[in-house]
């Protein structure tokens, strides 16, 4: 499977109040809102990305540590992390990726 250098899509962010903060992880972590991690469909678990908001240019480096979003969105960052690129009141954000 070929990976493209830059992705872009949707943000969402998971973890807090919907009761996911302390559960496994598909790769058997324990997840950690507060943590800088992704939720990504198909890169392999433990691949690094650099996520950058394209409204603010804000950056935050993830680590892919989980399955999904099983939503509209593209990728699915912690709490922490999405809240340093974006307001978790907004609660998506348009961002591009790319394997570091």
């Amino acid at each position: 499977m070929i990976i493209a250098s830059l992705m872009c899509g949707l943000a969402t962010f998971y973890g807090v109040g919907d009761g996911l903060h302390g559960n496994r992880t598909a790769n058997g972590e324990t997840f950690n809102a507060y943590g800088l991690s992704a939720a990504h469909p198909h890169l392999p678990m433990g691949t690094k990305l650099r996520v950058t908001n394209q409204n603010n240019l804000k950056q935050v480096i993830v680590r892919v540590n989980d399955r999904g979003p099983y939503t509209y969105a593209d990728i699915d960052l912690s709490y922490s992390a999405f809240s340093k690129i974006a307001s978790p009141s907004k609660g998506v954000a348009t961002v591009c990726y790319r394997i570091i």
